[in-house]
């Protein structure tokens, strides 16, 4: 069954593979939480998906930052400082021998609850930070063919209702956008903010170019996408003309190309959107590609460097 962006072989290595669960690793069918869980109960928590090189995680500092920015902004205490949590993150790929083709899945919720209700104030214990590495690699399709889009009714909205910014447990929002998309028969839903404008899609970040120009959306509306804001940086670093700004669906309906982003497959070429042809994946799309793979590269090798 297609999964789009997120799309990949199953790997039998992850039936086997060993969890980081609150300071212990444990097998795969052995690793759960409480019901009474801040997160299983509520939504409550912030989480990181990363990508592992080289034994490595693709731009850790920046996660992390997210990471740290978005339990402070609810009020949630991790309980463990940066060197501890990336220490966890390195116990968990060396106790799964894992190097390459790995996405890590790293979750914090506020805890174990005295009873199921909302008050963070009946949380009883400390927060609960689980670790899931799994052997996952994008298709190859995926980013050769690229997936198509559809714009859904369902709004991203606006910062005093849920702050787009968090990346929290509680994605209900793009869970319905999602499945609007695949009932129409597109990988992805494409979202648009408040005003009519295109923000985002349901688990990327959407771009198209337009005369040698990358635009993405004003960045409102959005997560502060870390892949983003990569592809954001090999457009400045190559001369290539990128702009953060409101554009609407005439505007996307007349690309040249377009394109998403995520952490797991990077970027990805965007076919169709509602039935227009875009066309795949274009010139400016595979340059941005390979800019984006050498950034990994350099990311990789100056942590190799400062590991020693």
């Amino acid at each position: 069954m297609s999964h789009g962006v997120h799309d990949h072989l199953d790997d039998p290595r992850n039936d086997e593979v060993l969890i980081w669960v609150n300071g212990e690793l444990r097998r795969r069918h052995e690793a759960v939480v409480s019901v009474f869980d801040s997160g299983f109960v509520l939504g409550d928590g912030v989480w990181e998906g990363l990508r592992v090189q080289r034994g490595h995680p693709a731009f850790l500092d920046a996660h992390l930052d997210r990471l740290y920015e978005g339990a402070k902004a609810i009020a949630l205490d991790i309980g463990m400082d940066r060197a501890a949590l990336t220490g966890a993150i390195y116990q968990t790929l060396r106790a799964n021998q894992m190097t390459d083709g790995v996405h890590v899945r790293l979750m914090v919720t506020r805890g174990v609850k005295r009873t199921p209700y909302q008050d963070p104030r009946v949380t009883a214990g400390p927060a609960t930070v689980v670790i899931i590495a799994e052997h996952k690699t994008p298709t190859p399709e995926t980013s050769q063919r690229g997936i198509r889009l559809f714009t859904v009714h369902v709004r991203r909205g606006y910062p005093d209702v849920l702050d787009p910014k968090l990346n929290a447990h509680s994605k209900l929002n793009d869970i319905t956008a999602c499945i609007q998309a695949y009932t129409a028969g597109a990988d992805e839903a494409l979202m648009l903010d408040p005003h009519g404008f295109v923000a985002t899609c349901n688990s990327t970040h959407f771009f198209i170019v337009r005369r040698g120009e990358v635009w993405t959306s004003s960045g409102q509306y959005c997560l502060g996408g870390i892949t983003r804001g990569n592809v954001l940086r090999v457009c400045a670093e190559g001369g290539i003309p990128a702009y953060q700004k409101s554009f609407s669906l005439t505007d996307v309906y007349g690309a040249d190309e377009a394109f998403v982003t995520g952490t797991f497959a990077g970027i990805v070429p965007v076919r169709d959107v509602d039935g227009r042809a875009i066309g795949g994946p274009g010139p400016v799309t595979e340059r941005l590609q390979r800019g984006y793979a050498a950034l990994v590269d350099r990311d990789i090798t100056t942590r190799e460097e400062a590991t020693g």
